[in-house]
């Protein structure tokens, strides 16, 4: 016999599970996002057509806007639908309307309702009896800036990916540069490369484009440029070339644009009165290539320092800024930041017992970024360093990682919220403060076990 999935009433109808519950949101409105279209339910007494279908044309927007005005609809949900939704909210939201966007995991596995109209219904009913959280959204000008550095990490991939077409033609004419030279989109590499394009073929000529900085000598870089010159592999390398220069420019126009967002953005200090404190040793300050003062706009913006924070670098720190703001007040705690981030356990309990550990999976850019510092950690001369080696060796490197990572989101959330400084008491702090610790755990379990811990006396011959 098949197990029923909720209770029934007489007559076989299945029972409302919002049955009982008070409304919280009486003047709400449901919309089933699409790419052409979208569905929107209200309340049953507002309109003799509770669930109208609208085009996705920005004038079909605003006229649902107006439509949703004369039902005296305040506020509306809606499904977070690839990105059809984003130019929905605007409209809905110059129009004065508390727009909330739900998370499409937290209803799409319910039963039934497939159909548009039954979705928004549902979304509806849902919303006003306040069962559906909505997800953060930063303000105007975060969005903004995280547009332009979004842009600049899709160029930066594309610039990668033309390094590795030139790099496939050298080999594939047997030209070992990359055997001598470490990056052939350095100075010394393109200087080569330009001059292969333009028809050069002489291996001594082309490395006398050798900078000091380059160990090899220039008779070993000769040596790596004889190989075969093959038509089409050089039309090949003169095209990637070509397009990775493009990039190039377009990442510099990028960066100016992010240098000007970052200045339209209010201050919290005064850059003249506080000016920003010395960046830490090893620490790196300059920022983008572009040569603006990356860390400084950061400080500005911020109130803080977060690349004083060890494995945070300027790099790491934008990218936090641009996926998460710079108010906090959107999370209550820490622990709510950290768990929005990913870095928290989700650890499946059943019966009293774990069924599986383990955290969410969550896409979030900040949340790499993290990853990404905690993994930096690990030649770290500092008390977060040893931490981190320590967790490293006990619990193995991708636990370790996400640990450091939980941390980090702790430290980046404290200073932004409450403008603290990180100092790092170092690792004689944190070494000497891990055997206070064991041996407190040490002595503990003596003590159950009805015995004393008898330190050892140095014997002087």
């Amino acid at each position: 016999m098949a197990k029923q999935s909720g209770k029934r009433k007489k007559g076989g109808a299945k029972a409302d599970a919002t049955e009982g519950l008070p409304p919280l949101n009486l003047h709400a409105a449901g919309i089933d996002v699409g790419s052409a279209e979208h569905y929107v339910a209200v309340p049953l007494d507002r309109d003799v057509e509770p669930v109208r279908r609208f085009g996705s044309f920005t004038a079909d927007l605003h006229r649902m806007a107006h439509w949703l005005k004369d039902c005296r609809i305040t506020t509306v949900v809606m499904q977070s639908t690839g990105v059809y939704w984003m130019a929905l909210h605007d409209v809905l939201e110059s129009h004065g309307f508390e727009v909330n966007v739900a998370n499409a995991r937290h209803t799409k596995t319910l039963p039934g309702r497939k159909t548009d109209v039954q979705e928004c219904q549902w979304l509806q009913k849902l919303h006003t009896f306040g069962l559906l959280n909505n997800s953060f959204r930063p303000p105007e000008e975060i969005r903004v800036l995280r547009g332009y550095l979004r842009q600049r990490e899709n160029l930066v991939a594309a610039a990668a990916t033309c390094i590795q077409h030139m790099q496939k033609a050298l080999t594939e004419m047997n030209i070992q540069l990359a055997n001598v030279i470490s990056d052939i989109s350095g100075t010394t590499g393109l200087a080569i490369l330009y001059d292969i394009v333009r028809g050069e073929r002489d291996p001594y000529k082309l490395a006398m484009h050798k900078h000091s900085r380059i160990r090899a000598s220039r008779q070993e870089i000769a040596r790596s440029l004889e190989g075969t010159w093959r038509q089409e592999l050089l039309f090949v390398l003169e095209q990637s070339l070509d397009l990775y220069q493009t990039y190039q420019q377009k990442i510099q126009t990028c960066d100016e644009r992010i240098d000007g967002q970052l200045r339209s953005m209010e201050p919290k200090i005064d850059p003249v009165s506080e000016p920003i404190p010395e960046p830490r040793r090893g620490k790196d300050w300059r920022g983008h290539q572009s040569g603006f003062d990356l860390r400084g706009q950061l400080y500005r913006i911020t109130g803080v320092d977060l690349t004083r924070i060890d494995g945070i670098e300027v790099q790491n720190a934008q990218t936090i800024i641009s996926e998460v703001g710079v108010d906090m007040s959107r999370w209550k705690t820490e622990k709510h930041f950290a768990s929005w981030l990913g870095l928290c356990p989700d650890n499946r309990i059943s019966g009293g017992k774990v069924l599986k550990r383990g955290t969410r999976h969550v896409v979030n850019r900040a949340s790499t970024a993290l990853r990404l510092a905690a993994s930096a950690l690990l030649r770290s001369q500092s008390a977060l360093g040893a931490k981190f080696r320590r967790l490293r060796s006990k619990l193995g490197a991708p636990k370790a990682i996400t640990a450091m990572a939980h941390m980090l989101a702790r430290l980046v959330y404290r200073m932004l919220k409450f403008g603290h400084d990180y100092v790092d008491r170092g690792i004689e702090f944190y070494e000497a403060k891990y055997q206070h610790q064991q041996l407190q755990r040490i002595r503990k379990q003596a003590a159950a076990l009805h015995m004393q811990l008898i330190p050892l006396t140095r014997v002087v011959s």
